[in-house]
């Protein structure tokens, strides 16, 4: 199955189905986004976040303007700092420009996840156990509400995962 039949199999505003589509799904979120992303998962080992496919779309984005902002609030943050080394890179890059965050307990029973970028493009995972989802583009009606979720979700955090390389 190449590319473009995934693409084609992708539909937004349904419910779908399939760990991989929703990867797919992701990326096309990636590549639409213009100037800020926001992104809410448990650990990111769904959604195919350690690829260095995933790698390339976040560092374009983060070249694309030198004010885009990326921001990650997890749950738990061991899988991104133990299985994304490339993620881990760009932080280290673009730490003036990303910021990955761990909840607290009060956020942990939260079991959906999603990707939002520029206040109108989406793909949430409506359970983190299921690869259910819905994608959209330009629904500002769904984005806002998860952007309000975001907030919410980033007011529950405790930790920022910080990238130090020491020196002697």
């Amino acid at each position: 199955m190449t590319t473009n039949d995934i693409n084609n199999e992708l539909i937004p505003d349904q419910i779908m189905v399939g760990e991989h589509l929703y990867a797919e799904a992701i990326n096309l979120i990636l590549t639409s986004a213009e100037r800020e992303l926001l992104v809410f998962d448990q650990d990111l080992s769904h959604g195919d976040f350690a690829s260095k496919q995933k790698y390339e779309l976040f560092q374009a984005f983060l070249n694309k303007s030198p004010s885009n902002q990326l921001t990650i609030v997890l749950q738990d943050t061991g899988f991104f700092q133990n299985r994304c080394p490339r993620l881990l890179d760009l932080l280290t890059i673009y730490g003036h420009k990303m910021t990955v965050y761990e909840t607290n307990q009060t956020a942990k029973h939260a079991k959906d996840c999603f990707v939002l970028a520029d206040d109108k493009h989406y793909v949430k995972r409506i359970h983190i156990d299921q690869a259910r989802f819905r994608y959209g583009l330009d629904d500002l009606a769904t984005a806002g509400l998860l952007n309000t979720r975001f907030k919410e979700l980033l007011e529950a955090t405790h930790d920022v995962v910080t990238i130090s390389r020491l020196g002697l």
